[in-house]
């Protein structure tokens, strides 16, 4: 590194102890949603393959894990790979499936962390499901972050699973499908969805600059505030990350006076 980097980096340090001295944690999100793009652009600028793009976008979520417990965030949501991803060459999904399960290992181990999976199970190698369930089972009584894995997610279909877990319920009950059609509200379907005995995310961060959501949480995202940063998740710094919450705070208190 040179003496122009340095300075750079301490700058940007300095900047980030200043951001988080001046932020209220009484402001700070309870729940974090986050769209973890840019592996593979980040891979193509630094000379790197799709591979090493995809392990180093792994490489930063314990780091990412670490600020939210700095700053009291209670449920993460991390979006490790959706429904759409199943489309991509089976050149690049199997690598990135053994970097996926390294990752809910690692989060198991660290003893930090509880994991539990939102996405359809089933459409996952039976590898990486016993993965995922030993891993929920290993940290049921962890007291610490709640890390939702969404893995094999897709937000109309987490919203349609929601509606088919509803109905097979009324069934098993013996309630009849007009009693059902009666009953049926906001609440009823939210308790039916993965995150279903969670608060809704208050903020979500996306990273790589694409301001869409591409369907993530589409259900509990209704009333979220949206953070959409131009960086690429494994360039994605602390720095970046307090920027969020201080435009997050700042949204919180216009809204709520």
């Amino acid at each position: 590194m040179n003496l122009r980097d340095k300075l750079r980096s301490l700058l940007v340090r300095l900047y980030a102890r200043r951001v988080e001295g001046h932020l209220d944690h009484a402001q700070v999100p309870k729940h974090i949603g986050v769209v973890m793009d840019g592996n593979r652009r980040w891979a193509k600028a630094a000379g790197s393959t799709t591979a090493q793009g995809h392990r180093a976008g792994a490489d930063k979520i314990e780091e990412f894990l670490g600020w939210c417990t700095e700053t009291d965030v209670e449920v993460v949501t991390l979006w490790l790979f959706s429904t759409d991803n199943f489309d991509r060459p089976q050149e690049e999904l199997v690598p990135l499936f053994g970097i996926i399960e390294d990752v809910v290992r690692s989060l198991a181990a660290d003893g930090r962390w509880r994991v539990h999976h939102v996405g359809t199970l089933d459409l996952l190698p039976q590898g990486m499901q016993r993965t995922i369930k030993e891993a929920e089972e290993a940290t049921e009584k962890v007291d610490g972050i709640l890390v939702n894995v969404a893995i094999g997610y897709g937000g109309r279909q987490e919203i349609a699973d929601a509606v088919r877990s509803m109905i097979l319920d009324a069934a098993d009950r013996g309630t009849s499908m007009e009693d059902l059609a009666e009953s049926v509200d906001v609440d009823m379907i939210g308790r039916h969805l993965y995150t279903g005995d969670q608060p809704d995310p208050d903020l979500v961060i996306r990273t790589s600059g694409e301001q869409r959501l591409s369907g993530f949480m589409l259900w509990q995202t209704a009333h979220s505030e949206y953070y959409f940063c131009e960086v690429f998740w494994p360039a994605f710094r602390k720095v970046d990350f307090l920027r969020a919450l201080r435009d997050y705070a700042a949204r919180h208190r216009r809204y709520g006076g």
